[in-house]
């Protein structure tokens, strides 16, 4: 059974960001692509770690999350994953954060 992942551009996800109620934006990432560049307000939960670290820091199955990773395939499993689990308003940044800096925010590192 495949739950199919929303996905929404860098540009749209720079709106929602920028509002009144941003999703809660997750980096599944590894902590040395971390370091090279983020996003602003993201929090990193590397898949590596997972499912324990996701279980652990995200209680609120309905809370809206933005997922995010370097180019939008490891955050489109995360993604998934957490459909299956229950969690109700799950996003995948299609392109990822080097969509990000080519698009949005050129101050973003791509590495």
């Amino acid at each position: 059974m495949s739950h199919a992942v929303p996905e929404i551009s860098v540009s749209e996800a720079a709106k929602l960001l920028a509002g009144k109620n941003p999703p809660r934006l997750v980096d599944v990432r590894e902590q040395d692509e971390w370091d090279a560049a983020k996003i602003p307000g993201a929090e990193l939960l590397p898949l590596s770690q997972w499912p324990a670290v996701a279980l652990q820091k995200l209680t609120d199955r309905s809370q809206s999350l933005l997922i995010q990773c370097h180019h939008g395939a490891r955050s489109a499993r995360a993604a998934a994953w957490l459909i299956q689990q229950g969690f109700t308003d799950v996003t995948n940044l299609a392109g990822g954060i080097d969509a990000w800096s080519e698009e949005v925010d050129a101050s973003v590192p791509r590495y």
